[in-house]
């Protein structure tokens, strides 16, 4: 590897304000780390975090994540069955070794090793055959290839990567750090660096993404409210609208089939995507109260320039108050729509005992703010644009596949009992008029025991 590239990859080679280098501001404009509760250095699930703050913002429990993320996605040279014995050793020990340094919390570093549809298809065909949870509701298996979605332009990339590897922590040298001892094990080639960033304005003033979007120019970042979360303006980490515990786990709601074996037990499955975000458009086109009704509902009610809207069960929708409230408006709302397969439609007791109340979300996001475009960086160089954009990239787990396009094609209308009559890009579909998703890629997250190239020892 280059040193331009290895400087790429740990974040060292920022120019004044290019995609990589607005990044360095990050810290600067954040002034410090946010205090963090204590936490044990027990490790739970990969795609867990222990010690993540819960503040009121205007009355909402809210979630204070990380602030800074990326991810790591890469391809697999043909290997030999020792070869990838060899390679599942070494990139085991480099995790191990995180795992001894760092607390799995924001104040240290959470770490999820996610494995695509190539790399169980070449590997370990008849083992992926045999060992790969089976979604029960679909009648397919939990993981499936990416497809594109009504409101998805014709060019959106359908990714074919081998691993993903998902950094975060409140602290940027902890991903360096890790960045650089995933790298140097050598075991895949690097395909892109996604970087980003979460931070509302969590103890007042202004917050990070106006200010970040600001420095790097992106247009329509003045009119970006000064207590945003997010480049859109309205805070998306309210508790309630986060899955709980362990309810994405493949064996927790009886969604998907083990098989019979344990092997894949408090796994989950990972949906990544890179979207673009058009911010004059949504600050001029659509004033407050049009922005209420697309990001939320139709008829919600709320105090001028609110950024926390509850979103707790008792504010779920399902499909029947969607289909009213768009025979009343022709709109749709972004929250509204999806909540009509990401929220539990009825009580339900997990294989664990734990009862989960109606209205209870599904997904467990792990989205965060970037100036990608698209990647920070990427092997493919005609894909890359120096100028910084507005975007998420868009991380989400969910019992399955299935279960995640559920939840997109709600958003773009297709409801549990029917399509609504709506043009997919259309302002009145929610979000979809000033989104553009550009790559989209499912990946399976195997349980910590067994998240370096999962299958390989047997």
């Amino acid at each position: 590897m280059s040193p331009t590239r290895r400087d790429v990859l740990v974040g060292a080679a920022a120019g004044a304000l290019g995609v990589a280098g607005v990044y360095e501001l990050v810290d600067h404009l954040a002034g410090h780390s946010p205090a963090r509760p204590p936490v044990d250095r027990a490790l739970p699930e990969q795609h867990l975090l222990e010690g993540v703050r819960v503040v009121s913002q205007e009355g909402v429990e809210v979630l204070v994540p990380p602030l800074h993320h990326a991810v790591l996605t890469g391809s697999l040279d043909r290997l030999d069955r020792r070869e990838l014995t060899k390679a599942q050793a070494s990139l085991e020990q480099a995790l191990a070794g995180l795992d001894r340094d760092y607390a799995p919390s924001p104040a240290g570093l959470g770490v999820a090793v996610a494995w695509g549809l190539p790399y169980f298809d070449r590997f370990v065909p008849g083992l992926a055959r045999r060992y790969l949870p089976f979604d029960r509701r679909a009648g397919k298996p939990a993981l499936l290839a990416a497809r594109r979605f009504p409101s998805d332009p014709p060019d959106t990339v359908l990714e074919a990567n081998d691993i993903a590897v998902q950094l975060r922590s409140d602290e940027r040298p902890h991903i360096d750090d890790a960045l650089a001892r995933i790298e140097h094990t050598g075991v895949f080639r690097v395909t892109s660096l996604r970087r980003g960033f979460v931070g509302g304005a969590f103890g007042g003033g202004d917050s990070l993404p106006r200010r970040m979007a600001i420095a790097a120019n992106v247009p329509g970042a003045e009119l970006i409210p000064a207590g945003s979360e997010l480049f859109l303006g309205f805070t998306s980490t309210q508790l309630a609208a986060f899955g709980p515990g362990k309810i994405a786990n493949f064996e927790t709601l009886g969604y998907v089939d083990l098989r019979g074996s344990d092997y894949f037990r408090e796994g989950t499955h990972l949906h990544l995507s890179h979207v673009t975000e058009d911010l004059e458009s949504w600050y001029v086109n659509f004033v407050y109260g049009e922005r209420v009704t697309t990001a939320f509902r139709p008829g919600l009610e709320v105090r001028e320039n609110s950024q926390t809207i509850a979103q707790g069960p008792e504010q779920a929708s399902d499909a029947s108050e969607v289909r009213r409230a768009f025979r009343a408006t022709g709109r749709i709302g972004h929250s509204a729509s999806i909540q009509t397969t990401s929220r539990l439609q009825a009580d339900v007791l997990a294989a664990d005992g734990t009862r989960y109340p109606r209205g209870t979300a599904i997904p467990i996001r792990a989205d965060f703010n970037t100036l990608d475009n698209p990647f920070t960086y990427s092997d493919q160089p005609i894909e890359m644009n120096d100028r910084p954009a507005a975007g998420i990239h868009f991380l989400v787990f969910n019992p399955s596949s299935d279960d995640f396009e559920r939840n997109r094609l709600a958003m773009d209308g297709v409801l549990p009992d029917g399509t609504l009559p709506i043009e997919p890009r259309s302002r009145a579909q929610g979000f979809n008029s000033i989104l553009t998703t550009t790559h989209r890629q499912n990946f399976l997250v195997p349980p910590r025991r067994h998240r370096s190239f999962p299958l390989a020892e047997l």
